[in-house]
């Protein structure tokens, strides 16, 4: 019985298929996009923290967004009739220039883009725009979403409104250019709340938690978690306090800064890679 030129172009391709899977030391480990993937999400490093210096922080400052810009902390602090925008010695606390909102708005996140501030109002829709030597105000902006953290990355402003959602503005007119959802191997990162650029990723806060997302700005992906459990000890619970929101990188000397809503204080930090056994 003989073979027809069909019959044996099949084998031929059956052939070659085999010799290709028969290259793989372990056929069960054969790479795939989803394989990969799912493996990088998992494998994601987790830090804590060592600080190296506490300094004193306003316990009545609702800190909503925090920069650390020139020498000094900036922030910006929430809650109606109490909203402010402020400028801070960092050594001692010391406020020592201050903006008051309009009692109507519930002030949110800042960020420090060139020689201008840019603060978020939470549900008003509305940013201001402030010179950034003496807190002038020069102009007013919109927005569609409500307003919870923004930072910059040199080009564009990176805006969170709650959600797992990031928002890249147009730091001259406020248009949005494009947007990321923000996951990890559970899948969406909700509650992202104040913001910073630190070495080309995000940090963000996850509201009501004591964790920080380092966030890929490229793909939304989840790149490292940040764990601050016991970062304020009981003895800084004398007075209400609220969750942990702010952080705040120096550039020139590389020094990490965080802190909470009404926390009586601020931490410079540095991040301890958690090993891979000790991981929760």
């Amino acid at each position: 019985m003989g073979f027809s030129f069909k019959s044996l172009t099949i084998i031929g391709l059956l052939l070659l298929q085999v010799m290709f899977l028969s290259s793989f030391t372990d056929c069960s480990k054969i790479p795939t996009a989803v394989g990969a993937a799912s493996t990088a999400l998992k494998s994601v490093p987790v830090y804590t923290y060592k600080i190296m210096n506490t300094y004193v922080h306003d316990y009545r400052g609702f800190t909503q967004g925090l920069v650390f810009e020139d020498g000094f902390l900036y922030e910006g602090t929430g809650l109606h009739a109490q909203s402010s925008l402020r400028r801070v010695a960092l050594e001692t606390g010391e406020i020592l220039q201050l903006h008051r909102l309009p009692s109507h708005f519930f002030g949110e996140g800042i960020t420090v883009y060139q020689d201008k501030i840019i603060q978020l109002t939470w549900k008003s829709n509305t940013g201001f725009v402030y010179r950034k030597d003496n807190f002038e105000m020069l102009r007013e902006f919109n927005y569609s979403t409500e307003g919870w953290g923004i930072t910059h990355d040199g080009q564009q402003l990176i805006m969170s409104d709650g959600t797992s959602t990031l928002y890249f503005l147009n730091p001259e007119t406020f248009e949005e250019v494009r947007l990321i959802k923000v996951y990890d191997s559970n899948g969406p990162v909700k509650h992202l709340n104040e913001l910073e650029y630190v070495e080309k990723q995000i940090y963000a806060n996850v509201w009501q938690s004591n964790r920080i997302a380092k966030i890929d700005p490229q793909t939304g992906q989840v790149v490292g978690w940040i764990d601050l459990t016991g970062l304020l000890k009981l003895e800084g619970y004398r007075l209400p306090v609220d969750v942990l929101n702010g952080i705040a990188y120096d550039q020139t000397k590389k020094r990490l800064f965080v802190t909470g809503k009404l926390w009586p204080k601020l931490f410079e930090i540095q991040l301890i890679p958690v090993p891979e056994s000790k991981k929760p």
